[in-house]
């Protein structure tokens, strides 16, 4: 299966795709990358709108059926983790550990994550004997299949814009199916819409980074770790937000903790804000009234202490190198 819902930018030349011919700016955007490299691409340089039609039909009569779950290379969102972990009631960690592997998304080592597959295989970890064992809470990529669908921000525009194109991969029969039906009903059909909403504004950091380029630059050791724990661990972001270092800055009446608590929809939405204060300065979320002031002056107070400290480390080990040492005075004596 070919992984879905992937920004333009991260794209790699491991499974390169053909530009679409018929997107405007598509030159802007793939820079003619892959247009000489001699291969069979399973995509359709086509882009479809929301009301343009296409053939393909998937039930469990077909022959090819679960073949695209024998051969994945899937990429996991935010939503897809939060579905996921719930289904198989367990927390985001212990999710992230047992059914996923890490991988880099960019040469400054933002991480992403890929559904892991059987051992020795390239079979999905959750395909039963007959059908998906988490069907109904199935990711992103799985949903969108056989249509694959990216964000792209043409230059000069602050606008991400959704494209969408077929796949077609040599084993599917799925595509001679008599059945046509616009990209709008296809992805109403399988629930897409609500997924795409979740993963949205988590897509768009990632393309603003891509975009940005020198002007972000690699983003710090902390940066990184948490932009990881507001991207795939919702438990540990809820416990941060409760921790002293956020209440004591953030306004937590303003910004409805009660809600953040209770529904983790509410919570992801929260971190993606946090995330854009975080990495790009868009500052969103209140503070407290006179919070930079004490952070400041405790940060004032912590640096005078450890100042004290090694001033009283330096003198106490001066003395030590000064004081003659026990056989030197014992000769003295003598």
């Amino acid at each position: 299966m070919v992984r879905m819902e992937q920004p333009a930018e991260t794209m790699s030349d491991e499974k390169p795709i053909n530009k679409p011919l018929e997107y405007e700016g598509a030159e802007d955007i793939f820079e003619g990358k892959f247009s000489d490299i001699p291969f069979e691409s399973p995509i359709t340089p086509t882009q479809l709108g929301l009301d343009d039609e296409f053939q393909f039909n998937c039930h469990p009569g077909i022959s090819c059926f679960n073949e695209c779950c024998r051969n994945i290379d899937i990429q996991l969102l935010p939503y897809d983790i939060i579905r996921l972990k719930n289904r198989m009631e367990t927390t985001s960690y212990d999710f992230v550990a047992r059914y996923t592997l890490p991988f880099q998304m960019d040469q400054h080592g933002m991480p992403g994550l890929k559904l892991m597959t059987k051992p020795g295989t390239r079979e999905c970890v959750f395909l039963g004997d007959e059908c998906c064992t988490v069907y109904e809470d199935r990711p992103t990529a799985c949903r969108y299949y056989a249509l694959g669908s990216m964000g792209v921000r043409k230059k000069d525009s602050a606008t991400v814009e959704d494209m969408y194109f077929v796949v077609k991969e040599p084993h599917c029969k799925g595509h001679d199916e008599p059945r046509t039906q616009t990209v709008r009903e296809y992805r109403k059909e399988q629930g897409v819409d609500k997924y795409d909403v979740m993963n949205r504004e988590w897509r768009d950091i990632i393309l603003k980074k891509r975009s940005s380029g020198p002007t972000v630059g690699a983003p710090s050791g902390r940066s990184l770790q948490l932009y990881d724990m507001c991207s795939y661990d919702m438990d540990k972001f809820r416990e941060f937000i409760q921790s002293s270092g956020f209440t004591e800055i953030f306004d937590t009446d303003a910004i409805g903790m009660d809600r953040l608590l209770e529904d983790e929809e509410a919570l992801l939405s929260f971190a993606m804000r946090f995330l854009k204060q975080v990495l790009y300065g868009e500052m969103t979320i209140p503070q407290r009234e006179g919070a930079r002031e004490e952070r400041l002056e405790k940060r004032r107070a912590r640096i005078h202490e450890r100042r004290e400290m090694e001033a009283e480390e330096e003198h106490v080990s001066s003395q030590a190198y000064d004081m003659p040492d026990e056989g030197d005075a014992e000769s003295k004596k003598n």
